[in-house]
């Protein structure tokens, strides 16, 4: 039988962090590690405990998620930071990434798709970690067979703004073509649907 995966949730808001603590608690597979209600605690906390997740909200009282995922990464780099989100909003989810967190969630999120991002957030370092987090997103999404404008539409990002992305996976794959990078993903296990 596997070890839970242990969870810290970093959030300011009670309601949503008690019913976090309850998802964990009564799910299988997680456990709560604790719980911090400003960024400053949420570090402390990570490297108090050494969590295998931390939820992490952005907008937090004091020191905001951002600099606590930067932070967190820095001296606990076996816990992966999931990013916890009321909205979309490219700037600050990309800032998040680019911090380090392994990935993000809307706070919308059902409880299956909560569970699934953990169990997705612990698994092994994503390959390609020269990629940011919304280029290995899109090399994903190449790697499923699916062309620019689909791409577009699944991110919410514009045309242009996926091409972009597309010619710096190539760029820094060392690669000349898609299909190239296609297989490169593929050998390295992307492309292959979550059903989250």
């Amino acid at each position: 039988m596997t070890a839970p995966i242990r969870v810290l949730v970093a959030d300011d808001h009670p309601l949503f962090c008690d019913g976090l603590a309850a998802l964990l608690t009564d799910g299988p597979g997680t456990e709560l590690a604790g719980a911090a209600a400003t960024g400053t605690d949420a570090v402390d906390l990570a490297r108090e405990t050494q969590p295998d997740v931390v939820l992490m909200d952005l907008h937090m009282p004091g020191m905001n998620g951002i600099e606590a995922t930067r932070r967190i990464v820095a001296s606990c780099p076996q816990t992966a930071v999931l990013v916890l989100t009321m909205f979309d909003e490219d700037s600050w989810v990309l800032s998040a990434l680019r911090a380090g967190a392994r990935g993000y969630l809307l706070k919308g999120a059902n409880r299956d798709q909560i569970r699934c991002a953990i169990h997705a957030a612990a698994a092994p370092s994503p390959p390609f970690p020269q990629l940011t987090g919304r280029e290995r997103q899109v090399l994903d999404l190449l790697a499923q067979g699916r062309a620019n404008t689909a791409i577009a539409t699944r991110l919410s990002l514009s045309h242009k703004t996926v091409r972009n992305h597309v010619s710096n996976i190539l760029a820094k794959l060392q690669v000349t073509d898609r299909a190239q990078a296609i297989i490169q993903a593929r050998d390295a296990g992307m492309g292959q649907t979550m059903n989250c």
